[in-house]
């Protein structure tokens, strides 16, 4: 059983879950003021019918609509050109509607539009100035089930190339003010988006659950949340734009998946995330969804190395695998194996591609692995076993 001497519980959103819940953000909107900031993707919501019926409701509230898109994941010089444009407007609300590239978007123009000049020197990655945590209020709508922005208190932004990063503005400031998860806007995802964000919440759980400063708090929510992976995954995949039980249950895991993140912390996979998205234009998504069995597997074999002392770790890992399985394991060391054959089988199931499908090589692994950690794992891998990740799914 985990220690509960000592953990923390970082602030959450406002929640506000279920199907049709949208209709709820016009008077959300209007209870923070007249002008509102509309951060969408540049295509699947703005083309549907939610999107100008969202608009004619905030025209007839009075509501002043000011708009940016975004596509692909969100830059440092995305987010200064449009704080720079909106600044002057005395924005009231951003409400960033889209996946979780977009949120990210939003998430940091909401924080950028009080404070002068770059988001730059803000990165972790540059830490050359402190946010005083001031922004405009930020209401986050996912559009897909992964990486839990609605929840979180960072933005992740890229600056993709040769000499690339991926690296958070964050602040306790930052979690959404609200979080509005309405499940029946995942209906249009497309079965691969659907299968790398599931992908993406799945490895959230399952590294926040194990990780090194996980809590009984954050066990019970990783688990429930693991069980909802293993309710609506596949179904979400193969059925998804008429199952809305399997998104529901999707956007239910995704938005645990965020809280716990926030909370316990990530391992090895998000180690590699980083360094990863810099150097490549490979989805996030992907790239939990191609590591995750190869991960697992190796702090799993990396454990095994002194089971008696990791006894209560690997037995986290093999009750996970009864719950993503839906199997009993009679043993530790069978539940460990029923959870390895489940991420393989969904990961063979949903054709996640390979690192090679985005031109990475071996002979990009130094690079990688320069940059790369073990995060909050519960083992520390060393570099070649982080190799031999890399190496499984090239």
């Amino acid at each position: 059983m985990t220690n509960i001497a000592h953990f923390t519980f970082a602030r959450m959103p406002e929640i506000h879950f279920g199907a049709g819940k949208l209709s709820q953000l016009p008077q959300l909107i209007a209870a923070r003021g007249t002008r509102v900031l509309l951060v969408t993707g540049s295509s699947s919501f703005v083309k549907s019918s939610r999107y100008e019926r969202l608009t004619r409701e905030l025209e007839n509230a009075g509501i002043q609509l000011f708009q940016s898109t975004v596509s692909g994941e969100p830059s440092p010089e995305f987010v200064d050109a449009v704080a720079a444009r909106f600044r002057a407007d005395t924005i009231d609300c951003v409400v960033g509607i889209g996946g979780g590239s977009v949120l990210d978007a939003g998430k940091a123009i909401s924080a950028m539009l009080r404070q002068e000049g770059s988001v730059v020197p803000y990165l972790e990655c540059v830490d050359t100035k402190k946010h005083d945590g001031k922004k405009t209020p930020y209401i986050a709508v996912p559009t897909s089930s992964g990486t839990g922005a609605e929840a979180t208190k960072n933005a992740v932004l890229s600056h993709i190339g040769a000499n690339g990063y991926k690296s958070s503005l964050r602040h306790d400031n930052f979690v959404p003010d609200i979080a509005l998860v309405d499940p029946e806007l995942t209906l249009s995802c497309p079965a691969d988006v659907t299968a790398a964000c599931g992908l993406d919440a799945l490895t959230q759980l399952l590294e926040a659950y194990v990780s090194s400063k996980a809590s009984p708090m954050t066990d019970a929510l990783a688990l429930s949340g693991l069980e909802h992976i293993t309710a609506g995954f596949i179904a979400a995949f193969e059925k998804g734009s008429h199952d809305l039980a399997a998104r529901s249950h999707m956007s239910y895991a995704a938005l645990l998946s965020g809280i716990v993140l926030a909370n316990a912390g990530l391992g090895v996979v998000h180690g590699f995330a980083g360094p990863l998205g810099g150097f490549f234009p490979i989805p996030h998504g992907v790239v939990c969804g191609t590591l995750i069995g190869a991960a697992t597997r190796a702090n799993i074999e990396a454990l095994r190395g002194d089971a008696v002392k990791h006894r209560a770790t690997l037995g986290k890992f093999a009750r996970a695998g009864s719950v993503l399985s839906g199997q009993d394991a009679s043993t530790s060391e069978a539940g460990c194996e029923l959870l390895m054959e489940t991420l393989d089988k969904w990961i063979a199931t949903t054709h996640v591609a390979r690192l090679s499908a985005y031109g990475i090589t071996p002979g990009d692994f130094p690079r990688i692995l320069d940059k790369s950690n073990n995060k909050n794992s519960p083992v520390t891998l060393d570099r070649q076993q982080m190799q031999a990740i890399l190496q499984a799914r090239l």
